[in-house]
């Protein structure tokens, strides 16, 4: 693991600064991934509430990791990682669209 530091990352066209220790890539690819999966969900759903995508992004992202887990019949310390950096995500992004 990297270093505590702060990673810029953009989601659903709102730059955030997430703080931690992941590596800096890993967080970069969950952002991108959690921006994907928001835009795949506005469009779906129709709605334009931030907290209502990034909810509903996050559902379809643990429902992702909840069938693999399943298929492989436990959580791997790597997909624990990739979890833990995309709630960090979400986390950000409703905290943001709160304030």
């Amino acid at each position: 693991m990297a270093a505590k530091g702060s990673v810029p990352v953009v989601i659903h066209g709102q730059e955030y600064r997430v703080k931690g220790d992941s590596d800096p890539d890993t967080v970069k690819r969950a952002a991108a991934l959690l921006d994907e999966t928001m835009s795949r969900v506005r469009e779906r759903a129709g709605t334009a509430d931030s907290i209502d995508i990034a909810v509903l992004a996050g559902l379809n992202l643990a429902n992702h990791l909840v069938v693999l887990r399943d298929e492989s019949g436990t959580g791997t310390a790597v997909e624990e990682e990739q979890l833990d950096d995309l709630l960090a995500l979400v986390e950000a992004a409703v905290a943001e669209a709160s304030a």
